[in-house]
């Protein structure tokens, strides 16, 4: 996907000055060649860190060979000291992760100590303010530590994306949706960039695209995505007008940011003015990994990206909008397995998911501004625009990252399927499974005062998900726990 980083990988052994530093170098070059085995790219640095002038030598190093992610690997105890002003000094993410003894007939000159030395090394990451990754266990064999490695790349990715964002917004936030009016300082404290930018403005970057060559060709690269899906050819000339506008105003005002998403107000006086709805446009941006979130939800268009950087698939954001009927529950029990009814909600919104992530996307109208836009007109004329389907069933993640009103960054996630079962609605819409949803929803989404969008991912990612907010400094993160598992305001009764 574009709008995002690629990682250059690097792995650094270090080594304490009493200790063989054959065998941190020994213990490095197994783990490099258990990546080229299971054919993951990591570039290997040479030097290796026994003091701090080690430091500024492997510096120099890892910064000829381009890397922007790095594993410190304990080979043996190692000198904690040089071994974190490296992760200090290290503009990237860094984790750390340290060998385990191999065998019990060499335990005199071939025992490493790195299960002791992790220890140090953690207690003067503390001294130094570092918040490096460092895996749920993060001692092991040689294929072992490639495994923690693999799970450090999307980590990896989340953090050096955000640091290079820009979240341009347009339109102050809806009276009606004030839960999507959050504080914008804690974007600041993480390293993302904020443009915030009137209504009046994007109308004027539409108009000023009018004309511009690129609209043709967008046009007939929509023509080709819909196929029987395009029910209003006469549309897409606006539609298409409306994402050259958009991604030309990205490519200008990046500026010192390398990647950008929006947050668009997007009704009701859009359509008065824009003559369509604009979701079919957001869910193509999705595609891309430029995700466009409704209502300005700043905060929503981040976890959709976030979402995307951990999956490397289109994000998009959904509605946790409504309770499965009774009927449907009992007539799709063999689908529906083991779920109760409660762990069932449908995730909707108007039409701004990806056509990858349909069956059958179709361009329509949004009925419900329909109702309150064009209640008198038998054709839908300014609320066409959406692309609706039944998302396709699979793996997901719901996610959000969000700020409380007193500035303090708060988030959750929460891992399940949609399920292939038809939901009879209009939108981008599905039935949605998440284990004790029913009790996520009341503990954590209404207790902990969560707005009603969410981000999804197409993709079980959790793991990658809750670790990059703990490496952010998010104190809070909340997931759907196991029944017995009781949330700290659950009456017990």
């Amino acid at each position: 996907m574009e709008n995002m980083p690629t990682i250059n990988l690097g792995i650094i052994a270090v080594s304490r000055d009493c200790f063989p530093i054959e065998l941190s170098r020994k213990r490095r070059i197994a783990v490099v060649n258990e990546c080229k085995k299971k054919k993951f790219p990591i570039t290997e640095i040479e030097t290796i860190i026994e003091n701090e002038k080690d430091v500024l030598k492997a510096l120099k190093e890892i910064q000829k060979k381009n890397i922007n992610a790095l594993v410190i690997y304990l080979g043996n105890f190692g000198p904690e000291g040089p071994t974190t002003m490296l992760a200090q000094k290290f503009e990237g993410p860094v984790m750390f992760a340290a060998a385990a003894e191999e065998t019990g007939k060499d335990l005199i000159n071939g025992r490493g100590d790195a299960y002791c030395g992790l220890l140090n090394t953690s207690y003067n990451s503390g001294l130094r303010g570092l918040k490096p990754y460092i895996p749920e266990y993060p001692v092991g064999t040689a294929s072992e530590i490639v495994d923690m490695i693999k799970d450090f790349i999307p980590v990896a990715r989340i953090l050096i994306a955000l640091k290079k964002l820009k979240i341009f917004a347009f339109g102050p936030r809806p009276q009606d949706f004030l839960a999507c009016n959050a504080p914008i300082k804690p974007l600041f404290d993480i390293g993302v960039e904020v443009m915030e930018n009137s209504e009046l403005d994007l109308y004027d970057i539409y108009k000023s695209a009018e004309g511009n060559p690129a609209i043709k060709k967008v046009a007939a690269d929509m023509k080709k995505e819909l196929g029987k899906g395009n029910t209003y050819p006469d549309l897409l000339k606006k539609l298409a007008q409306y994402e050259v506008a958009l991604t030309k105003f990205m490519e200008d005002n990046l500026g010192a940011s390398e990647y950008g998403i929006f947050a668009n107000k997007c009704w009701p006086s859009f359509e008065k003015y824009f003559g369509f709805v604009p979701c079919y446009v957001n869910s193509r941006l999705a595609t891309r990994g430029i995700p466009v979130s409704c209502e300005t939800d700043i905060y929503g268009t981040l976890s959709e990206y976030i979402a995307a950087c951990a999956t490397e698939l289109p994000p998009t954001i959904l509605d946790i909008n409504n309770t499965v009927p009774t009927d449907m529950y009992k007539k799709s029990k063999s689908k529906i397995g083991k779920y109760k009814q409660s762990d069932l909600f449908m995730g909707f919104h108007c039409g701004n998911t990806s056509s990858t992530c349909l069956i059958g996307g179709t361009i329509k109208f949004q009925l419900i501004m329909n109702r309150l836009m064009e209640p008198d007109k038998k054709e839908p004329d300014i609320t066409r625009g959406t692309l609706e389907g039944q998302i396709k069933s699979g793996p997901i993640t719901i996610f959000r990252l969000q700020s409380t009103a007193d500035t303090i960054l708060c988030s959750y996630v929460a891992e399940g399927e949609v399920l292939d079962i038809p939901p009879k609605s209009f939108g981008s819409i599905g039935v949605f499974a998440i284990k004790e949803m029913g009790r996520f929803y009341r503990h954590v989404l209404i207790g902990k005062k969560f707005p009603h969008h969410t981000g999804v991912a197409f993709k079980h990612a959790g793991k990658a998900l809750f670790a990059a907010m703990k490496v952010l400094g998010v104190q809070d993160v909340s997931f759907n726990q196991p029944e017995g598992m009781l949330y700290p305001d659950e009456n017990p009764f």
